[in-house]
C-alpha cells in the first residue's frame, strides 16, 4: 500500500485522531506530550502531561481524553527507540482528560478498588458517551502488574473494571456497538467480547480464560492498538516478525497484511470525508504515514 511521510522527528509517536481539519493529533510518548500535525507536516504542541500518554480519543465535550502508562524506560538500538520497563520515576498510570486548546491536564482516574492502574493504553468512545480502555499492566524488574479492560465514564465518577487479565493493548467496538474487541500483545490473539451493559460483558465459561477468540497471528507477530472499519472488520497494528496492519476479518479471522517499514508499527486511525484516510504511526523511527486504505474506517464517535 502506498503512502508518504506526514511528519518525522517524533518521539515515539502513537494514538493518533483525525480532526475535522484534516489534522491528526499524536502523543508522542517518550516526550510525555501531546502533538498536533498539520497537513503540510509542521507540528504544534497540545499539552505536556508528562509520563508516558499512550492512546487517545475525543470525547462528547470535544476534549482529548488520554490513557496514560506512566512512562517507560527507552533504549535506543540500531536507530531505533524502544520502549522497557516502568520508567524510574514511575507512580501510576492514569486517565487524562486534556483541553485541546489551553492544554490544561485533568487526571481523572488513577486507581480502581484501591489498587493503582498500572499501564493503560487504548480508548474508545461508546455511543453514550462513556469510554472503554485496556490496561496493558507494567514491567519491572523482577515481576509484572496485570491490567484489563475497563470502562468509565468522562466526569469521573464511574469506573468499572470489565475483564481481568495481562497484556490487552489496542481496543474497539463493532459498528453496532454490542460487540468490545481487544488485541492481547504477547499472546497474538484479538479476543471479542458480548456487550451486556455500560461497563459489562457477558460472562465467559472459565473466569481465567476470557472472550473469545476472532482472529489468531501466527509466530512472533505481537499486536499493538487497532482501528475498525466500516465492514467490521479489524485493522490491527503488527509487530515484529510482520510489522504492518494486518486486516481480521472476525467472522471467518481470515488476515490480509499491509506491511509498513518500522518493526514497532503501532496504531492506526481513521478520517477524511469519505473516511479513506489512514494515519499509521511508524514509532520506533519516529514517524507519522499517510495512506489512502482500500475501504473506509469506521467513524468513531465524536470525532466531528
Amino acid at each position: 500500500m502506498d503512502f508518504e511521510i506526514l511528519a518525522e522527528g517524533l518521539a515515539f509517536p502513537e494514538g493518533p485522531v483525525f480532526m475535522d481539519d484534516g489534522s491528526v493529533i499524536v502523543v508522542e510518548i517518550a516526550r510525555g506530550e501531546i502533538t498536533r500535525v498539520k497537513r503540510d507536516g509542521t507540528t504544534q504542541t497540545i499539552a505536556t502531561p508528562g509520563g508516558g500518554p499512550n492512546g487517545a480519543a475525543i470525547g462528547p465535550d470535544g476534549a482529548l481524553y488520554v490513557c496514560n502508562n506512566g512512562g517507560f524506560q527507552w533504549a535506543e538500538m540500531q536507530g531505533m527507540l524502544i520502549p522497557g520497563n516502568a520508567a524510574e520515576d514511575y507512580t501510576t498510570g492514569r486517565i487524562e482528560r486534556i483541553d485541546i486548546s489551553t492544554g490544561k491536564v485533568e487526571r481523572l482516574y488513577d486507581s480502581f478498588e484501591g489498587f493503582s492502574l498500572s499501564g493503560p493504553n487504548d480508548i474508545v468512545f461508546d455511543a453514550d458517551g462513556g469510554f472503554w480502555f485496556t490496561d496493558l499492566g507494567k514491567h519491572f524488574d523482577h515481576h509484572s502488574d496485570h491490567g484489563g479492560i475497563y470502562y468509565a465514564t468522562p466526569d469521573g465518577r464511574t469506573l468499572k473494571r470489565a475483564v481481568y487479565g495481562p497484556d490487552f493493548n489496542g481496543i474497539g467496538l463493532s459498528p453496532d456497538g454490542k460487540t468490545v474487541y481487544a488485541a492481547v500483545c504477547s499472546r497474538c490473539y484479538i479476543l471479542a467480547f458480548d456487550i451486556t451493559g455500560p461497563g459489562e460483558v457477558a460472562p465467559s465459561p472459565l473466569a481465567a480464560v476470557p472472550g473469545r477468540v476472532v482472529a489468531d497471528f501466527p509466530g512472533r507477530i505481537l499486536l499493538d492498538s487497532l482501528g475498525m472499519l466500516a465492514s467490521g472488520k479489524i485493522a490491527q497494528a503488527t509487530l515484529v516478525d510482520r510489522p504492518g496492519i494486518g486486516v481480521a476479518d472476525p467472522a471467518s479471522g481470515e488476515i490480509v497484511y499491509h506491511p509498513f517499514p518500522d518493526l514497532l508499527t503501532t496504531n492506526i486511525a481513521f478520517g477524511g470525508g469519505d473516511m479513506h484516510d489512514a494515519a499509521v504511526t511508524l514509532s520506533t523511527t519516529g514517524k507519522l504515514a499517510l495512506a489512502r486504505w482500500d475501504e473506509p474506517g469506521l467513524r468513531l464517535h465524536y470525532n466531528a
